[in-house]
């Protein structure tokens, strides 16, 4: 919840009241968060609090924030720069053919090294804890995060199979003749 307040503040400071440096200093806190829940995560657990569901929900968001958090928040600034400051819109991405094939692929791999950077990370807090018998309910975020591996390959699979095609140019209708023009 803080990475979103800091966001949207940073952003809403940035461009809507134009507090650029106050903008810039809540955005570069974005990151900092992430390390203040690791180690409020790591510290509960060495003070011998018994790890919960919630200390695996710390593992599993930090594996995701860690390799979305900059693109997230370079989208919300594009997105702000553009209501805000004015700025032109992105370029739409390609939905069709092999653009699309490579863009749906990269995005399972990143979703794929979200997922390893998550486990990595609960499995750490299992080390953490000493036994796997304590550690199983970190181990509950296991299901979801794979199922959510597996189902969003349905995409590339499908793109990979059929492409789609560009749309057809629409065509142009042909100017009509001007008359000729006498000199005279």
């Amino acid at each position: 919840m803080l990475f979103w307040i800091f966001l949207v503040g940073g952003l809403a400071a940035r461009y809507a009241a134009g507090w650029r440096a106050l903008g810039g200093g809540l955005l570069l806190c974005v990151p900092l968060i992430d390390v203040v829940l690791l180690g409020a995560t790591v510290l509960s657990i060495q003070d011998g609090a018994g790890p919960t569901v919630w200390h695996g929900l710390s593992a599993a968001y930090l594996g995701i924030t860690v390799v979305y958090g900059h693109r997230t928040v370079r989208w919300a600034d594009a997105k702000f720069a553009r209501r805000f400051g004015g700025s032109a819109a992105p370029p739409r991405p390609s939905l069709h053919g092999r653009t699309a094939v490579v863009d749906a692929w990269k995005s399972w791999f990143t979703f794929l090294l979200a997922y390893a950077v998550s486990v990595g990370m609960l499995f750490g807090l299992v080390v953490l804890v000493g036994t796997l018998d304590k550690g199983a309910p970190l181990l509950v975020w296991l299901n979801p995060l794979t199922k959510v591996l597996v189902y969003s390959l349905i995409w590339p699979v499908a793109t990979t199979i059929w492409p789609g095609k560009a749309p057809e140019p629409e065509p142009q209708p042909e100017p009509e003749p001007q008359p000729a023009r006498e000199n005279g």
